[in-house]
């Protein structure tokens, strides 16, 4: 029998894929999504770790791709970047009642080479 960590990560697992093939999984609150989703190219996702606790479940996403677009008042570089993404899902009574995002732009803004 599995436990409800293990159900609620293989439910935010088939969310996040989801997410990835709509082309959604830039909708969060956070300050940069929009820019983000315009301004790299050739966008790949890994599902690198989940964590589950309870109703909570934390997702690293590795999102690689190609700086093609203005990014913060960055031009384009042309140049790979590594960007993760981390996603918090609460599950109640088995289904997501609410998520959102924060993108690591600290690191993301050196690969670019943000002034």
């Amino acid at each position: 029998m599995k436990t409800i960590e293990q159900n609620n990560i293989e439910m935010v697992t088939a969310k996040i894929e989801e997410m990835w093939n709509k082309g959604d999984i830039y909708h969060t609150d956070q300050f940069f999504a929009e820019q983000m989703a315009q301004a790299f190219e050739n966008q790949h996702y890994i599902l690198a770790e989940t964590l589950a606790q309870g109703e909570k479940v934390i997702a690293r996403i590795v999102i690689t791709g190609t700086h093609n677009g203005n990014f913060a008042g960055n031009p384009p570089t042309d140049k790979s970047v590594q960007i993760t993404q981390f996603r918090e899902f609460h599950i109640v009574d088995g289904k997501i009642a609410d998520q959102s995002g924060w993108f690591d732009t600290g690191t993301l803004l050196p690969q670019i080479q943000a002034k």
